[in-house]
């Protein structure tokens, strides 16, 4: 016997209209109640109770009906956004003001329409922008699910260069073995000290993290191996070092290049004898810790030029692991936005951003100098200074603006396109005026700068009407 399953049919979106014209109502329900599931109120108090329970893929809000003035229904836009950040958001009103235009875009509209308005028009511009956010939020929740299965540890990122830093981290973690993570500034050095601690034995155990680079030249040994009391004269009481205080754990000494040479030749000693003395101390103390360490310097380099004792070097490069720098891990920017994006706009008590896709693209392009801290640093400063939840172009730094090539393209070329001849006139015209006010008015000296020569410097001049006193 055929089973008659009932067939299935994609869901239909929920749109609802606040106006109290009534002349809206019919010609809304002819255009969009067949293929949306319309609803039409003309209080925004019932629309705000309808949003709390259960809102709806789409609004349009017509933002005359709001308060006394503009700025109320323009405040109204934003509040609505804030409550539903993924809201397909459309403004309604009968003034033609480009500043009220602006200000709703400010508040992040998606749609803003003039009364009288063509709804046959607004049906088709709903459909693609439901169809376009239905995808953003499809790829977001699909970003979500890889950034959960394609991380390790604190570490985020899939790309085949993180992949093999993971395959290194699990080898390691179970054992004792010293390593060394090297790679630039901001690639993350210590989250991967981190992940092998966490993989291993010693997870439960002290992980003292100490950056060698930030500790007062004259305070680094009392820090790093402790003093007992009265061993100088600051010294008011007994203290454990940072090697003591990682006895069962983890050390891990970032920046351990800017160790000078006296410190490595001690340090050497903690490693091969394993005991700490304390400065002023007589009595070793025995100390189980295993060691990590990172540096941003070419060590062997340092070793050659007698500014890094070679066997140091040699005790503590057991297991290299090099980090890739951000501008070699493909693909994992999306990750990282969408990671930091979350921890900051939680951590500033903000509604999620979402980024316009050229803005990802842009980011892509970046060679990160700064690598993942500089990211991060760029997520916090646009979490806290874009108002709405959507980073545009706009609101990227100058200098990711200026390297980027998909930037440069939308200004040599925008969208509209642009006369090619009358571009060239113009740069022409430009260089011609720019060599006649160094040259001071001459034209042979003109023509020098330009590297033309003299006729042509006065074709040129004759064609764009452009006159100078001198020769």
């Amino acid at each position: 016997m055929r089973s008659t399953a009932a067939p299935s049919y994609p869901p239909r979106f929920n749109i609802v209209i606040v106006t109290t014209d009534d002349s809206v109502r019919p010609v809304a329900e002819t255009h969009l109640a067949a293929d949306y599931d319309l609803r039409l109120l003309s209080e925004w108090e019932a629309l705000i109770s309808l949003v709390k329970k259960q809102a709806p893929e789409a609004v349009l809000l017509d933002i005359d009906i709001i308060g006394r003035d503009a700025d109320e229904g323009v405040s109204a836009l934003a509040e609505l956004r804030s409550l539903v950040p993924n809201l397909l958001l459309m403004a309604l009103t009968r003034s033609h003001s480009k500043s009220l235009r602006y200000k709703a875009m400010d508040a992040t509209v998606d749609e803003y329409f003039v009364a009288p308005i063509n709804f046959e028009e607004v049906r088709i511009v709903i459909g693609r922008a439901l169809e376009r956010r239905s995808a953003e939020i499809d790829y977001q929740a699909r970003l979500n699910t890889r950034a959960e299965s394609e991380s390790f540890a604190e570490l985020i990122g899939a790309s085949d260069s993180m992949r093999r830093v993971y395959a290194v981290v699990t080898r390691v973690a179970s054992s004792s073995s010293t390593v060394m993570i090297r790679g630039e500034s901001g690639t993350g050095k210590e989250l991967v000290a981190k992940a092998i601690v966490s993989q291993g034995s010693r997870a439960a155990k002290p992980f003292v993290s100490i950056n060698c680079a930030a500790l007062p030249e004259n305070l680094i040994e009392s820090e790093l191996f402790g003093h007992e009391k009265g061993a100088f004269t600051d010294a008011k009481t007994t203290q454990p070092g940072y090697i003591e205080l990682a006895h069962t754990g983890t050390l891990f000494l970032d920046e351990i290049a800017t160790l000078t040479l006296a410190l490595q030749a001690k340090l050497l000693r903690v490693l091969e004898s394993h005991t700490v003395t304390r400065i002023g101390g007589h009595t070793p103390r025995k100390i189980d810790f295993r060691l990590i360490t990172a540096t941003n310097e070419d060590l062997e380099e340092m070793v050659r030029a007698g500014k890094f004792r070679e066997d140091l070097y040699y005790r503590i490069n057991v297991v290299p692991i090099p980090l890739p720098p951000l501008r070699d891990r493909q693909g994992d920017i999306p990750l990282l936005m969408d990671h930091f994006l979350r921890v900051y706009c939680a951590q500033n008590s903000v509604p999620l951003k979402r980024l316009e896709p050229e803005v990802l693209q842009i980011l892509e392009e970046d060679r990160w100098p700064g690598n993942v801290r500089e990211l991060e640093n760029l997520v916090q400063r646009l979490v806290l200074m874009v108002d709405g939840p959507v980073i545009r172009v706009q609101h990227l730094p100058q200098r990711i603006l200026y390297n980027s090539a998909t930037t440069q393209e939308s200004l040599l070329i925008p969208e509209s396109g642009v006369n090619f001849d009358e571009e060239i006139a113009r740069i022409e015209v430009a260089y011609i005026e720019a060599a006649l006010r160094r040259s001071a008015g001459s034209k042979m000296n003109a023509a020098r700068l330009l590297q033309i020569d003299k006729q042509k410097m006065h074709y040129l001049c004759r064609k764009y009407g452009i006159t100078s006193e001198k020769n």
